[in-house]
């Protein structure tokens, strides 16, 4: 499985609020239609003075899916979307390794 973790910092001109508001409540339920998306979670940063004010997951079967995914017209309107709205996306490609907890 892939992942990938996007970091999103909003533009100066908008209130917290109004980022999340967008985030959650316009740019998720676009980001979910992307094809072949096996999971998303949208992780929205608590402290107003961190770099970034939210971190998205998302997860693939490939590398090559998730760029497939965003070539198509709702992959470009997820990223065009996104850069409306923010000033700063980073995008993170990483191996999960789940830890569980000892019993």
């Amino acid at each position: 499985m892939f992942k990938a973790m996007i970091l999103l910092k909003r533009r100066e001109d908008n209130s917290i609020q109004d980022f999340r508001s967008w985030w959650i409540g316009e740019h998720a339920p676009l980001a979910r239609q992307l094809p072949g998306v096996r999971r998303i979670c949208f992780n929205v940063v608590e402290s107003e003075e961190a770099l970034y004010d939210g971190v998205s997951e998302l997860w693939f079967d490939s590398q090559e899916d998730f760029e497939a995914a965003y070539q198509t017209e709702i992959g470009k309107r997820v990223a065009a979307d996104s850069m409306a709205h923010v000033s700063r996306r980073d995008r993170m490609f990483v191996q999960e390794n789940i830890l569980e907890p000892d019993a």
